[in-house]
């Protein structure tokens, strides 16, 4: 497999993550701005942000739990030479149920839907270290 196609899900995935960023930024600006939260709140660290901007930080913060796990496993799987075809089919299909999720997570946030989406993703990323994990001990 080529460089460029076991890192294309990476980049799509860190995308996601910038553009959870600025939607964090956008909503906490319009909060300000609109005077729903004030700076002072904020410099006494205890901001209260509009559930539309909290909505946006809890998707954005989650894009640095379950996806480590998905940079580390992509990182060590390149150098060692074990990011086959299958790795990079179920990269693809990490990074869509990342992006379900973070739809689901700043549109209706409906908690059970997207903890099923959730559970997909983590199902799908558990088989991309099972099986990284078995073709390294058992050298295939």
């Amino acid at each position: 497999m080529s460089v460029q196609m076991v890192l294309l899900p990476v980049f799509v995935l860190v995308a996601l993550t910038f553009a959870l960023l600025f939607g964090m930024m956008r909503t906490r600006r319009g909060a300000l701005v609109s005077g729903e939260t004030r700076i002072r709140d904020i410099a006494l660290g205890e901001p209260n942000w509009p559930p539309r901007a909290t909505q946006f930080a809890n998707c954005y913060r989650n894009q640095f739990e379950l996806p480590v796990l998905f940079y580390l496993l992509i990182a060590l799987a390149l150098p060692l030479r074990r990011a086959d075809l299958f790795i990079v089919l179920l990269s693809w299909v990490f990074v869509v149920t990342r992006f379900a999720h973070a739809g689901i997570f700043v549109s209706s946030n409906d908690f059970g839907l997207r903890s099923t989406v959730w559970l997909a993703s983590a199902l799908v990323l558990f088989a991309m270290w099972l099986y990284f994990a078995l073709k390294l001990l058992l050298l295939i």
